[in-house]
């Protein structure tokens, strides 16, 4: 599952697309919503692309809340955050009349994802090698209230190869233009088995251990992304206190001993004739 991500990059830099020169959105639907976050966890406001409509191909952004409301009570422990791309294909339950109109891809930096040892859940970040955004497959509802509340979840699909040591699933991150126009194209009202290979696990990713303190709901920090072998309280930062004590007692001793006197020649011969009659006395004794 995708349970928590990260986008912590200001609006200006969002709506650039940062790896995806040939996506342009238009606008930005309630920019003012979305606050960057490094910790974004459900029920979160956070962008996603969609089309304006779906007889045009222009592109939107449009800020909507993490979690969509299912069964008779919408209670907010009824809301899937997540959607399984199998259910999707076969177009089980509340899924099917998304998959046709309602398609959106969910803007992020990574997702977080948490490694079962024992008793200790050990949290990563996954992300794209290179840095540029990862846009992950989503599906989005809009109510028919006056004022309209647009809420998305995340699909994902069984986790690839080098990931599945991690967790059985992971979301479905779509990384060409071509795949990411494909599916934001719901035009057709239709869905096709083309769409359905587009709902594969992604391989390629970097993925590497992350502080626990991403675990706590609204909990924020950029730190949240970095290794943890490279933060300034992790492991490389460590061994370097303690090269730098090493060195620093090194210097210390080297220091003591320029400041300690040399005994002069007279002082060692004066030494050494108090050390004869210091004998002699304890031999008469």
């Amino acid at each position: 599952m995708c349970g928590r991500y990260a986008l912590g990059l200001q609006c200006a830099e969002i709506r650039a697309l940062p790896g995806y020169p040939n996506l342009e959105v238009s606008e930005w639907v309630n920019e003012d919503n979305f606050v960057p976050r490094y910790n974004i966890a459900p029920n979160s406001q956070a962008p996603v692309i969609r089309r304006r409509n779906t007889s045009s191909p222009d592109l939107q952004m449009q800020t909507m809340q993490w979690g969509i409301p299912h069964g008779k009570v919408h209670a907010k422990s009824q809301q899937a955050i997540n959607a399984r791309s199998e259910n999707i294909m076969e177009g089980v339950g509340m899924w099917n009349k998304y998959r046709v109109r309602n398609r959106c891809v969910v803007v992020s930096q990574g997702y977080y994802e948490w490694q079962t040892k024992g008793k200790d859940k050990l949290p990563h970040f996954t992300k794209h090698a290179d840095g540029k955004l990862m846009l992950m497959a989503g599906l989005y509802h809009v109510s028919d209230e006056t004022i309209p509340t647009c809420v998305f979840a995340i699909i994902t699909a069984s986790a690839s190869k080098s990931l599945s040591w991690l967790h059985d699933r992971q979301p479905v991150i779509l990384t060409s233009h071509t795949d990411i126009t494909e599916w934001l194209d719901t035009s057709s009202h239709t869905w096709s088995a083309e769409l359905g290979k587009l709902l594969q696990p992604a391989e390629g990713l970097m993925c590497y251990r992350v502080p626990k303190e991403v675990g706590k709901v609204g909990a924020e920090s950029p730190a949240f992304v970095q290794p943890v072998a490279a933060r300034k309280d992790g492991i490389e930062a460590m061994f370097a206190k303690q090269r730098t004590k090493q060195e620093g007692d090194k210097e210390s001793i080297k220091r003591k001993r320029a400041m300690s006197p040399v005994p002069s020649l007279m002082q060692l011969e004066a030494a050494g004739k108090e050390d004869e009659t210091e004998g002699k006395k304890l031999k008469v004794e």
